[in-house]
């Protein structure tokens, strides 16, 4: 009959993946550190998973990159926890820029301008990036430079909030051109 080590039960993937604590710790000869932050000094991890026992926690590798590596005594799960609460907290805190798009015809009306040019500027203050496409269809291809003008248009009302990314460039039967929000200093 063979001696059942504790995380014998879990398949050699899956162990890999399992945090070196307690009894997975196998080096001759560990640094300590307390619970405070103290060190206890350099001892043989059987020693230092007593200490822990005898404060109910867990012996925790630290950095086993260090000579000889470095293991603290915690709570191991509530240490897991506060870790994964920082990290859904900055997830919510980041923001990635998306693109949205704003669509014209080369003889848009003024009215219609404008209302575009709004969208982009909130599409700009939410942070995310514009895309703004000049449409032809049929003859009026023949016209690409009233619709490059209508983008240069675009980025003069936008340029104090914008940057181009993407210079006014044709793409089959439209032109496109990509702005970002500045950088603020």
């Amino acid at each position: 009959m063979t001696l059942e080590r504790p995380f014998d039960r879990f398949p050699r993937k899956q162990r890999a993946e399992l945090p070196n604590i307690n009894e997975r710790i196998r080096f001759p000869k560990i640094r300590l550190i307390d619970t405070d932050g103290g060190q206890l000094g350099i001892m043989s991890p059987r020693e230092a998973l007593r200490l822990a026992e005898e404060k109910d926690l867990d012996l925790v590798l630290v950095s086993d990159k260090a000579d000889p590596p470095v293991c603290r005594i915690m709570d191991y799960g509530k240490f897991k926890f506060e870790k994964e609460k920082k990290e859904r907290e900055a997830r919510k805190k980041q923001h990635t820029a998306e693109v949205k798009e704003v669509k014209f015809r080369y003889n848009i009306g003024e009215h219609d301008y404008n209302v575009r040019l709004r969208s982009a500027q909130q599409f700009m203050a939410d942070g995310d990036k514009v895309k703004a496409t000049v449409m032809f269809r049929g003859r009026e291809a023949q016209h690409a430079e009233l619709g490059e003008e209508l983008l240069h248009r675009l980025f003069k009302d936008l340029e104090d909030i914008a940057e181009m990314q993407q210079p006014p460039r044709k793409e089959g039967r439209n032109i496109i051109m990509i702005l970002s929000p500045k950088k603020l200093a």
